[in-house]
C-alpha cells in the first residue's frame, strides 16, 4: 500500500537497494579470494511493477483525474501520437565558488523537466556556506556526477470499444524514460503503470497557469495478441468441439447455425452474413520467396441502395472484432485514415489514423464513396502491404496497418447492371482490385420479399421499427441476443459473446494448408476467368486468385478444420460468382434477395456438382472432400 500511496518516494529506494545488492554480489568472495571482476554492476537499474491487483480503483480504462495525482495505476488505451527521442538530463552539477564545493540539483519532472538555479550553497560539509554564487562543474565532475537519459513522450486514448456510446474518448501523455523508450509505437494497444503527476509551465505574470495530468511510465506492456483480449476459457473450447462432432454428418448445416448468428436482426442476406463471416474470419498470412509477407487479411466492399444494411453489417462486424475502429469516408480525411503529422510546441509529432489503430483488427468504413479521389490512392499501400510509409515534417517512418478493411457505400446515382463497377462506384481500377469480395445489393422492389421482410420485423418484439429505414435494417439497434432468421429453421442461434469467441479462437488455433483438389478447382476458375472475352480488368488480376485463397483458408477456419478441402473451395468460387462481376459459372446472383436454405447439405450437394461440372473437373466429385 505504501509503494501504491507514494510511489515517487519508494520507487527510487527500490532502485537503490538494487544497486546496492549488485555492488554487495560483486563483493562475492570464492574459497576467500575477493573476485571483484566476478559480475558488473548496473548504476543505472530500475525496478518496474507491473501486473497489480485486480481492483477498479488500480486498474484503469479511462483517463485518470487530478484526484490521483501521486498515485501508482495501470492505465490501459492506444497509442495515437509518439514523439522524438530526446536526452533528459536528469540533474546538473555545480561548484561553488566560495567554498569550492559540488553538489546536484534534480530536474522538475512536474516543470517539464527544469532544473533551477540554487539559491544558496548545497555542497554537503558546508552548512555554514551562504554563498548565492555558483558556476557549472568542469568537465570531469560533469562526467563523475551528471547524468542523462533517453526521454519520449507518446499519447494514449482510451479504448473506443470499452466506452459508452456518445463519449468522447480521452487522451493523456505518457513519459518514457530510459529502456522503456521507443517500447511502443502509433497503434498499439498498451497497459502503463506507472505515477500520475500533474505538470505545468513556469508561471508568467498576467497568464493563466496551464497544468495538465501526465503519466510517468514505470513500465510498458504492449498487447500484440488479438485473441487475449477475448475470453476464450476451455469450456468454450470443449463447446466448440462437442459442436462439430454432434452435427458431424451435417456439417453444412452446423454452418449455417454459426452464419445465422452474424446480424441475426437482419433477414435473408445469406451470402452477405457468409461472405461478412469470412471476411472477420480471414486467411493466413505468409512470407513469400524474397521475404516479403503476404497479406492473409481479406478486404470487402458492399455496393447498394439505401436501406439494405449496409451500415447494419459494419456496426455489428465492428462490436465483434475486440480491436475495431468504425468511421466514415465523409468524416475522414486521408490524414484520419493513415497518418498525419501535428505540431506540437517546437516539434512535430505523430498522429495515427484509422487503420493505424484498427492494426491487427478490424476498420470499417462507411460511405466510402464520400472519399475524395485524391484521398482514396494513399490507402492503397495499407491495403495491399498492410504498412503505411510516412514522410513528413522531416519524419520519415513506416507503420503497420495489418487490419481488414470492411467497407460500404452507395453507387453512384442509379446502378446500371449494364455498366461496369467502376463506372457504377467512381472507384480506380488499383483500388477496386484490393478488395477480395465486392457485394452489390440491388433494392429491386420485390412484393413478396418485402412483406416477408414486414413479417419478420414486426414478429421481433425486439424492434420497434415502424419507418422504411428501419425496416430495411438500416438504423435497427441490436441486442446481444436477437430473434433468429426464420428461414434458418433453427432455435439454437449462438449467443453475441459465444459467436465472438469463436472467431478469435479459429484465427488463432487453425493454420489451414491447401490440399490438391482445392488447388486445382482455384486455378481452374482464376484460368477461366482470364480467358473470358468480357474481361473486367479490375478484378481480374493476380489478386483474384490470391482473394480465392483466402476465402478458401477463412471457410476451413469456419468450418474447424485446418486443411483447405474440396468444399471450401467450391464456397470461395460461389462466393466470387455473387459479386455479380463474374457471373460465367452460376449466372447472375441477387445477393440482397437470398434466404437459408432449408437443406444445407443438399444445396451445398447441388451447387458442388454445378460448379464442378461448368469447370470441366467432375471427377473430383468422386474424390475427399
Amino acid at each position: 500500500m505504501l509503494v501504491l500511496e507514494s510511489p515517487t518516494k519508494y520507487l527510487a529506494l527500490f532502485n537503490k537497494a538494487c544497486i546496492a545488492v549488485q555492488r554487495s554480489l560483486k563483493r562475492t568472495t570464492t574459497a576467500g579470494v575477493a573476485t571483484p571482476g566476478y559480475c558488473a554492476v548496473k548504476e543505472e537499474a530500475q525496478v518496474r511493477v507491473s501486473h497489480l491487483p485486480n481492483h477498479p480503483s488500480l486498474l484503469r480504462t479511462r483517463i485518470p483525474g487530478s484526484e490521483d495525482a501521486g498515485r501508482l495505476l495501470s492505465i490501459s488505451g492506444t497509442v495515437i501520437r509518439t514523439g522524438l527521442v530526446k536526452m533528459m538530463e536528469t540533474h546538473r552539477v555545480y561548484s561553488c565558488t566560495k567554498c569550492r564545493g559540488t553538489f546536484c540539483v534534480d530536474a522538475e519532472i512536474e516543470q517539464y523537466n527544469y532544473i533551477p538555479k540554487p539559491t544558496r550553497c548545497l555542497a554537503p560539509g558546508t552548512e555554514h556556506c551562504n554563498s548565492t554564487s555558483f558556476v557549472a562543474a568542469g568537465a570531469e565532475a560533469a562526467e563523475e556526477m551528471q547524468r542523462c537519459v533517453d526521454y519520449q513522450e507518446i499519447k494514449i486514448q482510451e479504448q473506443v470499444g470499452r466506452l459508452a456510446l456518445g463519449t468522447i474518448p480521452r487522451a493523456i501523455v505518457v513519459v518514457l524514460e530510459r529502456d522503456l523508450v521507443d517500447h511502443a509505437k502509433s497503434g498499439d494497444p498498451i497497459t502503463v503503470t506507472g505515477t500520475v503527476m500533474r505538470r505545468w509551465r513556469p508561471v508568467v505574470i498576467g497568464e493563466r497557469p496551464d497544468i495538465s495530468v501526465i503519466v510517468r511510465a514505470n513500465s510498458v506492456h504492449v498487447h500484440s495478441d488479438q485473441a487475449m483480449q477475448v475470453a476464450i476459457t476451455d469450456e468454450l473450447r470443449a463447446e466448440f468441439c462437442s459442436f462439430w462432432v454432434d452435427h458431424a454428418r451435417r456439417p453444412m448445416h452446423a454452418r449455417d447455425i454459426i452464419v445465422a448468428s452474424m446480424c441475426p436482426q437482419v433477414y435473408g442476406l445469406f451470402y452477405v452474413k457468409l461472405a461478412v463471416m469470412l471476411v472477420l474470419i480471414s486467411g493466413v498470412a505468409h512470407c513469400d520467396a524474397s521475404g516479403l509477407r503476404v497479406r492473409g487479411e481479406a478486404h470487402m466492399l458492399l455496393v447498394g441502395d439505401p436501406g439494405t444494411a449496409k451500415s447494419q453489417f459494419l456496426k455489428y462486424a465492428a462490436k465483434l472484432v475486440p480491436r475495431s475502429v468504425l468511421t466514415t469516408g465523409i468524416g475522414s480525411t486521408s490524414a484520419g485514415l493513415t497518418v498525419t503529422a501535428v505540431r506540437d510546441g517546437p516539434e512535430w509529432q505523430l498522429e495515427a489514423g484509422a487503420l493505424v489503430l484498427a492494426d491487427r483488427g478490424l476498420c470499417c468504413i462507411d460511405e466510402f464513396g464520400s472519399i475524395r479521389e485524391a484521398e482514396k490512392s494513399t490507402i492503397l499501400e495499407a491495403m495491399e502491404q498492410q504498412s503505411i510509409s510516412v514522410a513528413k515534417a522531416g519524419i520519415v517512418c513506416k507503420l503497420n496497418a495489418r487490419c481488414t478493411v470492411l467497407a460500404a457505400m452507395n453507387p453512384k446515382g442509379k446502378y446500371d447492371v449494364q455498366s461496369s463497377l467502376a463506372i457504377n462506384t467512381a472507384l480506380s481500377t488499383p483500388l477496386l482490385s484490393r478488395f477480395d469480395l465486392v457485394l452489390v445489393l440491388l433494392d429491386s422492389h420485390d412484393e413478396q420479399w418485402d412483406s416477408r421482410v414486414a413479417s419478420f420485423l414486426l414478429a421481433d418484439p425486439s424492434t420497434g421499427a415502424s419507418d422504411k429505414g428501419d425496416v430495411a435494417g438500416e438504423n435497427v439497434e441490436y441486442p446481444k441476443e436477437a430473434v433468429p432468421d426464420t428461414a434458418t429453421n433453427s432455435n439454437d442461434i449462438w449467443s453475441f459473446d459465444k459467436l465472438q469467441a469463436y472467431i478469435a479462437y479459429v484465427k488463432s488455433a487453425f493454420q489451414p494448408q491447401s490440399t490438391p483438389a482445392s488447388e486445382q478447382v482455384l486455378t481452374r476458375y482464376y484460368q477461366m476467368q482470364r480467358q473470358r472475352d468480357t474481361l473486367n480488368a479490375a478484378r481480374t488480376t493476380i489478386r483474384l486468385l490470391e482473394s480465392l485463397i483466402r476465402l478458401a483458408q477463412a471457410h476451413a477456419r469456419l468450418m474447424f478444420r485446418d486443411k483447405v478441402v474440396l468444399q471450401d473451395a467450391i464456397i470461395a468460387v460461389v462466393l466470387m460468382e455473387t459479386t455479380m462481376l463474374s457471373a460465367s459459372i452460376l449466372g447472375s446472383t441477387d445477393a440482397l434477395h437470398t434466404t437459408f436454405p432449408e437443406d444445407s447439405d443438399l444445396f451445398y450437394a447441388e451447387l458442388q456438382d454445378l460448379v464442378l461440372q461448368r469447370l470441366e473437373m467432375a471427377h473430383l466429385a468422386d474424390g475427399d472432400v
